[in-house]
């Protein structure tokens, strides 16, 4: 394959990203083959790619063994730049929410082997995100798998700057009741930093269990500091529909979601009553996993 067909496969990763964090997985396999996938799917591609369109609409535990049984299936799959393409849009899905170690491992190892099958080039001076999503499972999620790629180790590499960052950040925002908030001015208390946003579906599904545990154990030290990059013309609205009782940050600007490297939401971060960064979270997290995170800060 050529240098110029493989960029073009590697931009239409990276807007892959985009479209999944948005918006419907039967647009974002459609529009990537408008911009350089060949867009013909094998019998055994297409359903795979409708399966994965609908996790989202499934409930928790089937759609773990849906997962869990998706990557098995696409690692069984013939080599083609589809098979690199589904491993990876499972990958970014498998991580919103509790699905299980033995479902993330299965999904790793598949995108690892359809890495070996088929190395994407550097997109200029950054690894291809399919690289960067299996580095982030391993750091993150804890699945083992074995790439001798430079891309993977520099991506691993670049996931521990980002978090050498993050424990050094400092930030001061305003919430939409005009209160000013400086996260290294809460020592002695444990600080959630969640990242959202009102147009996105996983966000919208761990609030519910962020507001729990936020009336659960603010009188215990708790603040969580929830930051969202739009305007509040927008975020107002929403928050009628769907009212929470945690601060909601505004960064309009993005200056401290670039501070973070956030480059995909939710995500959340935990100090404990040091400032130490002692948990985070790559994706949505259910309850359960929220409280596993605050334990770590000693909040139980």
């Amino acid at each position: 394959m050529s240098q110029t067909k493989l960029a073009m496969n590697t931009n239409a990763f990276v807007l892959a990203t985009a479209f999944f964090v948005t918006v419907a997985m039967p647009l974002m396999f459609s529009r990537s083959a408008a911009r350089g996938q060949n867009a013909t799917w094998t019998k055994d591609e297409a359903p795979i790619r409708d399966q994965i369109g609908h996790l989202r609409s499934l409930p928790d535990d089937v759609r773990a063994r849906t997962t869990k049984q998706l990557a098995l299936d696409i690692r069984r799959l013939p080599k083609t730049a589809q098979k690199l393409n589904l491993a990876n849009a499972l990958a970014n899905l498998s991580t919103e929410g509790d699905f299980g170690h033995d479902t993330l491992q299965e999904v790793g190892t598949t995108l690892a082997d359809a890495l070996r099958e088929q190395p994407v080039p550097m997109n200029g001076n950054e690894p291809a995100f399919p690289y960067v999503e299996l580095a982030t499972l391993v750091r993150y999620e804890h699945v083992q798998a074995a790439l001798d790629n430079p891309q993977f180790n520099l991506a691993m590499s670049k996931l521990e700057a980002d978090d050498q960052v993050r424990q050094k950040a400092d930030f001061t925002l305003t919430d939409l009741q005009g209160k000013s908030w400086t996260l290294r001015e809460l020592h002695g208390k444990v600080v959630l930093v969640n990242f959202w946003a009102t147009w996105c579906p996983p966000c919208r599904k761990e609030m519910p269990d962020l507001d729990a545990l936020y009336k659960r154990f603010k009188d215990h030290g708790l603040v969580i500091l929830a930051v969202d990059d739009e305007d509040a013309g927008k975020v107002k609205p929403f928050l009628t529909e769907r009212p929470v009782t945690y601060p909601i940050l505004l960064d309009p600007g993005r200056k401290i979601n670039d501070l973070f490297h956030i480059d995909g939401i939710p995500k959340s971060f935990v100090y404990d009553r040091e400032g130490k960064l002692v948990a985070q979270a790559i994706d949505m997290r259910t309850q359960k996993q929220f409280l596993e995170m605050l334990g770590r800060a000693g909040l139980r």
